[in-house]
């Protein structure tokens, strides 16, 4: 297959993809703003419309510090939020005064057919500056034959004694379900979602 160019060989002066490429746009589904919440739920507009989905995290902030950002999902109309997940973590760090930094496997996060809430973000600091942002993507949750797999990467402050450090986490994992899944929930650990926004996004 020849790779097509601009005569020019400026991308400005494309206008228009050749039709073997598409893909990729993003689509808007819902948003949800946290004021004092104990979760933010999303049970409507995932099903077989898209084969991905993406949820955007936009400065979540827990009203309890050092708290878990985190997320479950459930099939059907069902309000459980126990689906079988396995899953990995690693983590990278650096303190604001650069006196530590590491990056690692974070075992305590990972689980292997378990049912509870995945973590996505620990030990969040409720200072009035801090909050986590990031992204989850979700892959064919609407799949009758596949396990759904998920990728997530987070980023907040976190507090240690008078210091403060940046985490940042990645995680993936699959729910081990050839049920569709048809809603996902979103919460802390401990306490309520002060404030931000959790966008969803098909990818078409």
């Amino acid at each position: 297959m020849a790779i097509k160019v601009a005569n020019n060989q400026s991308l400005t002066a494309i206008t228009a993809l050749p039709a073997a490429v598409s893909g990729g746009a993003m689509t808007l589904l819902e948003t949800q703003t946290a004021s004092s919440s104990s979760t933010i739920s999303f049970t409507s507009n995932i099903d077989n419309s898209y084969k991905e989905y993406i949820f955007k995290f936009y400065n979540i902030h827990p009203a309890t510090d050092a708290a878990e950002f985190q997320f479950q999902a459930d099939t059907g109309t069902n309000t459980n939020y126990n689906q079988t997940i396995t899953s990995t973590m690693f983590t990278a760090y650096n303190y604001e005064s650069g006196s530590d930094q590491s990056l690692g496997y974070f075992s305590s996060f990972d689980q292997a057919q378990g049912t509870a809430f995945q973590n996505l973000q620990s030990n969040v600091s409720n200072d009035s500056d801090n909050s986590v942002c990031g992204t989850l993507k979700i892959f064919e949750p609407s799949s009758s034959v596949f396990v759904k797999h998920f990728i997530a990467n987070t980023n907040s402050m976190q507090p240690d004694g008078s210091d403060r450090l940046q985490h940042n986490h990645y995680t993936a994992g699959y729910f081990n379900t050839q049920t569709a899944l048809t809603r996902f929930q979103f919460k802390f650990s401990s306490g309520n979602m002060d404030a931000g926004v959790i966008k969803l996004y098909g990818i078409s």
